[in-house]
């Protein structure tokens, strides 16, 4: 697996001058105290809920070390027309799993890079390339098109998906896998010493995890948690599943990013 993208120097491990050096463009904000942190799988072009949890974090942990769900987001993503986000169909990474079920997320392998690639391309040129901010959807598209050349893994062209969406958004936060920190076993737990691990006191917790979270792990550590709103968008239909890349493609950068804001003031 690649190294951390995000340790200096990138071109160590995505060459600079590949449009997969998406982290170059983001200007990591300063070590505050208490920052906030958010936990969460690495997922290929993620919904808008993902997308906006993770804009309001200072640290995103990917979520790299826990057993794939081939049900799950990390492989594949809802696209749907512009003019219709509830007929959706999804855009699938075929993949390898060198363990079996057993396979880590970090684990998995691409099964068909050039084939994926190509498939990549030309499902959101399909989709969106009418859409009225096509020129930031395309630029998004070229950096994981690049990751599909440079790299294997899965979790790596999942995580410069999210990042690509973010980085037009203009986050600025930092990125680490959970692969890399020291946390316990117990789920709750588990979330409580990652966030204590990259030094931030608040974890967001989105809707669907609020369902299992115990706050008490997170309290004993002497640490918060706070439940971001999701934006209004996702509560139109078919949106809660969708990929990002559909609401980018339709407000734009700062159509986007104000739809997010506009949740976390309400």
């Amino acid at each position: 697996m690649f190294p951390h993208p995000c340790a200096p120097p990138i071109s160590d491990w995505w060459p600079p001058d590949s449009p997969a050096a998406c982290c170059d463009r983001i200007a990591a904000v300063a070590d505050t105290d208490p920052r906030s942190c958010a936990v969460h799988q690495p997922n290929f072009f993620p919904r808008l809920t993902t997308v906006a949890k993770l804009f309001q974090a200072d640290v995103w942990v990917v979520l790299d070390d826990v057993q794939f769900n081939a049900r799950d987001y990390q492989h594949r993503a809802r696209l749907a027309p512009l003019g219709d986000p509830a007929v959706q169909r999804w855009l699938t990474v075929p993949v390898h799993r060198p363990r079996g079920r057993e396979s880590r997320i970090r684990e998995l392998l691409l099964a068909d890079p050039g084939g994926s690639r190509r498939r990549v391309s030309r499902l959101v040129h399909q989709y969106y390339r009418q859409g009225p901010y096509w020129a930031s959807t395309r630029d998004a598209v070229e950096e994981v098109l690049a990751a599909l050349e440079l790299t294997d893994r899965v979790a790596d062209v999942a995580e410069v998906s999210t990042r690509a969406v973010l980085a037009r958004l203009g986050w600025r936060g930092e990125v680490v896998r959970s692969s890399e920190l020291h946390a316990g076993d117990e789920r709750s737990a588990r979330l409580a010493d990652l966030t204590r691990a990259v030094r931030a006191g608040t974890y967001l917790c989105g809707r669907g995890g609020a369902r299992y979270l115990d706050e008490a792990p997170f309290a004993a550590r002497g640490l918060t948690v706070r439940y971001p709103p999701p934006p209004e968008l996702t509560g139109k239909d078919g949106m809660r599943t969708l990929s990002s890349l559909w609401a980018l493609s339709v407000l734009g950068p700062d159509g986007l990013r104000e739809e997010i804001n506009s949740a976390v003031t309400v």
